[in-house]
């Protein structure tokens, strides 16, 4: 019987061609939920009131000083921000740095990186 963990990994490992926006809240609220954690709350009209929500509101300068609204893709008030990122490199390339080498490669202590996925859309 394989435990959750496994189920996780193999359920997200070697996805492509998903949509980073389309798939990050989902990927975040069962990581949750395999950590044992509360999900994000429904965001409230009151920014102030958004204290673990996906997409929070924040207000950012501009180069003239007037504000720009920005989103943060997961935010806990006095915890942490989280912003996911999906790869735009095929392959191996985004894991490895050159001639193959490893100098690159993202991986816990003693464990060995695995090859993922590769976003779908073709950036030059």
């Amino acid at each position: 019987m394989q435990s959750a963990v496994e189920t996780f990994i193999r359920r997200w490992q070697g996805q492509e061609g998903g949509q980073e926006r389309a798939n990050y809240a989902l990927f975040l609220t069962e990581l949750c939920d395999l950590l044992g954690l509360p999900h994000a709350q429904p965001a409230a009209t009151s920014t102030e009131a958004n204290d673990y929500v996906f997409e929070r509101v924040v207000r950012e300068p501009n180069r003239e000083g007037a504000p720009t609204r920005r989103r943060i893709d997961l935010y806990k008030r006095d915890c942490f921000v989280l912003e996911a990122k999906q790869s735009r490199i095929f392959g191996d390339k985004s894991l490895r740095g050159t001639a193959g080498s490893t100098e690159n490669m993202l991986a816990f202590p003693g464990m060995e990186p695995q090859t993922r996925g590769r976003r779908g859309a073709g950036r030059a």
